[in-house]
């Protein structure tokens, strides 16, 4: 038998951290043909082949990569070596929750339970597994019985009222609402579950004097704005409904699901309640409060409570959205995939999961699928700001500059009006011109931005860099690069520009100061490495600009910029300093810094 010692306190305080999905084994390809895909990692021969340590080293691995999937399956295959290990079974149940295979993780929790009965986790998961059964005899004492603190105490309040709701003990299940003490935060859930409650059980009165307590307490909560908007609709007319959603929308414009709402109310249709049944009442709890741990840095709590929610409604699309923007929060953009994959297709919320799905491709370097659907998604709405400014921020972070400019154009002729805060497209199509041989409208472009936003570093970074590059303007570029500094004394990128920017016009001494100081910032930047070089062997200290164009090769520049810097390795600079080139404009374009 392998012998496993842990701290089980810790284990079940820590396991959910270590065990977060992440990058499954067998990365998708750039081919968009799934077809051609290498299967999972591990396979069932794989695990066949293993003894029961080499799976259990394997599953710790994987957890600490943050691979549920794989750590799940190394752990159940250490079992079937080892079934009575106490800390095997704990780390497999948590591995399968955290993957959102639940069927599993029912079965462990009750290998779990036998041994500990008190683990709070395995008893939310079976008080979980009984709601959706409909059990909520079985449900109401697990669920009971998983309380720690105020997150719990108040999941565990809401979830049995919706057990009690769902046996048709309505009076109960507002009794314990009612009866739970708490946080400030507490009285918006409670009174937002309540109504629902109290709606589903058809007391519409009481329902609305709920849903109208927690509007007060908070009329920017979608869910609340939401669910008050329904009810409105139905006992009180459109017109209460439309003032209610309007008033969101000025704060939040066109969200997927209140535009829906308010083409519906408009056609003359009474809107549906929120939720129709306690296993959606319950999982409507879950996704409440798990997405606001994700908004919190919780993010080991609000997975389960994520994919606890979405075994009791699988097709709930703002819970998978909650999920997938998890999983980008903790940089695992392939779990992300999987997820917006699976946004139902006749879903409100599908057009945003579609541009999520496309940035996480292009971080996995599936660009071309990432910009095909970008292309499908704009064709069926060209004045889609927010999917042509995704396609834009792609095509620029692809180095694709003439097309990005393009793009960012048809960003800008759909932009509504000349806010402060739309410099940012003037600034990004700026950049595409300026990379892509267009000087004169980058020129204008950039104007443009601070002439929105005039105190904007990297803009000011920008442009003043640009002069001085082209020897043009350079006592108004130099005061633009030091005004961006005074804004951004510690961005190494910003600091790096006026470093280079002494160096171009000659002072070398300056560039020396200002260059090691973004080395300090950024030391592993190879442009900034690149450009320290360059200032030292102008100013004689010719072994050490070696060593940083020797580090700068190491830390692997761009193609161009690395046979540049090879030859400077080679033969040094040469007298002449007029035809020294700005290397590096990538980290000064927004792509980098």
């Amino acid at each position: 038998m392998l012998s496993l010692r842990f701290d089980r306190s810790t284990l079940v305080a820590c396991a959910f951290l270590a065990v977060l999905p992440g990058v499954a084994m067998a990365q998708a390809q750039a081919n968009p043909s799934r077809a051609t895909e290498a299967p999972a990692f591990p396979t069932k021969d794989d695990l066949k082949a293993m003894t029961v340590a080499g799976s259990y080293l394997a599953a710790r691995h994987a957890s600490l990569q943050r691979d549920a999937a794989a750590a799940a399956a190394f752990y159940r295959s250490a079992l079937r070596g080892d079934p009575k290990n106490v800390e095997l079974i704990d780390r497999a149940f948590i591995s399968a929750l955290a993957e959102g295979d639940i069927d599993n993780a029912v079965a462990l929790a009750e290998r779990v339970l036998a041994n500990d009965k008190s683990n709070r986790v395995a008893r939310l998961v079976m008080g979980v597994r009984a709601l959706k059964q409909k059990k909520y005899a079985t449900a109401q004492p697990n669920i009971t019985q998983s309380v720690r603190g105020p997150i719990t105490d108040l999941v565990a309040t809401l979830l049995s009222a919706w057990a009690s709701q769902g046996a048709g003990e309505t009076r109960a299940a507002i009794a314990a609402i009612d009866k739970l003490a708490g946080p400030e935060w507490y009285p918006i859930f409670k009174d937002l579950h309540a109504g629902l409650i109290l709606d589903a059980a058809g007391r519409h009165k009481e329902a609305g004097v709920r849903f109208e307590r927690a509007y007060k307490l908070d009329d920017s909560a979608l869910r609340i704005v939401d669910a008050y908007g329904r009810w409105l609709s139905r006992h009180k007319g459109t017109d209460a409904a439309l003032a209610v959603y309007e008033a969101f929308d000025k704060k939040l414009a066109r969200h997927p699901l209140v535009v829906e709402a308010m083409r519906e109310l408009k056609a003359g249709k009474k809107l549906a309640p929120l939720v129709d049944s306690a296993q959606g009442g319950a999982a409507e709890a879950l996704y409440g409060i798990g997405a606001s741990l994700t908004r919190r840095g919780g993010e080991d709590l609000a997975l389960v409570y994520l994919q606890l929610a979405l075994y009791l409604q699988p097709r709930h699309a703002l819970a998978m959205l909650a999920l997938a923007d998890l999983y980008e929060s903790v940089k695992k953009p392939p779990m992300a995939i999987k997820v917006y994959e699976q946004v139902p297709a006749n879903s409100p919320l599908k057009r945003n999961a579609q541009i999520q799905l496309a940035t996480n491709l292009d971080a996995t370097d599936r660009t071309e699928e990432a910009i095909a659907i970008l292309h499908r998604v704009i064709a069926e709405d060209a004045g889609d700001l927010e999917a042509v400014v995704a396609l834009g921020n792609i095509e620029r972070g692809r180095k694709k500059f003439a097309e990005c400019a393009k793009t960012y154009s048809q960003a800008i002729d759909i932009l509504p009006d000349a806010a402060r805060n739309n410099w940012v497209y003037y600034y990004f199509r700026g950049i595409c011109e300026e990379r892509s041989k267009q000087w004169p409208r980058a020129e204008a472009d950039l104007k443009k931005a601070l002439e929105l936003q005039p105190d904007q570093p990297q803009v000011l970074n920008y442009l003043g860099y640009s002069w001085i590059d082209q020897g043009v303007n350079l006592d108004e570029g130099m005061k633009l690069i030091r005004k961006a500094v005074e804004s951004r004394p510690d961005d190494g990128y910003i600091v790096d520009s006026l470093g280079w920017a002494y160096y171009r016009i000659g002072d070398y001494d300056n560039a020396v100061k200002h260059l090691e100081r973004a080395i300090d910032l950024k030391p592993e930047d190879p442009t900034i490495n690149d450009h320290l070089g360059d200032a030292y062997w102008r100013v004689g200290r010719t072994l050490e600009a070696r060593f940083q164009w020797a580090h700068a090769r190491d830390l692997k520049p761009e193609p161009e910029d690395l046979a540049k810097i090879e030859a400077k390795l080679r033969d040094g600079l040469p007298e002449d300093t007029s035809s020294a080139t700005a290397a590096g404009k990538d980290k000064k374009d927004g792509n980098g810094g």
